[in-house]
């Protein structure tokens, strides 16, 4: 455990993917970021921020991963909503997981575009 409190939890996971992997997970149970409250996110964006600069100033790393992952597709494992706070190093195991091009024409991505905004 690195921090807790009424509202969120911050602990090292059993199996960390590189040394300083912290996991921060709401007390309240929520199942995914669209089951989410604006004052549970809140807590949470507050200790991700938190934790980053614990990590920051403790470790140094090179950079720095915030992930979360809803449904299955998003590979969540975990039926309970929780950040991975992930502190990054040039050497460090972790691939690159990012796809290298996109295989999405501008009109596809006008459209997502489009429909997104019409939703805010």
């Amino acid at each position: 455990m690195v921090h807790a409190d009424d509202d969120v939890v911050a602990f090292f996971p059993l199996e960390p993917a590189v040394i300083g992997h912290v996991l921060i997970v709401p007390t309240k149970h929520v199942a995914t970021v669209w089951d989410l409250d604006r004052n549970t996110a809140h807590q949470l964006a507050d200790a991700s921020l938190r934790v980053s600069h614990a990590l920051r100033r403790a470790l140094h790393p090179e950079g720095l991963n915030l992930i979360q992952s809803n449904g299955q597709a998003a590979t969540q494992t975990v039926d309970h909503l929780h950040v991975h706070v992930l502190p990054r190093w040039a050497s460090d195991p972790i691939d690159d997981f990012w796809p290298d091009t996109s295989p999405w024409s501008d009109l596809d991505l006008d459209k997502a575009r489009a429909a997104i905004a019409e939703q805010m």
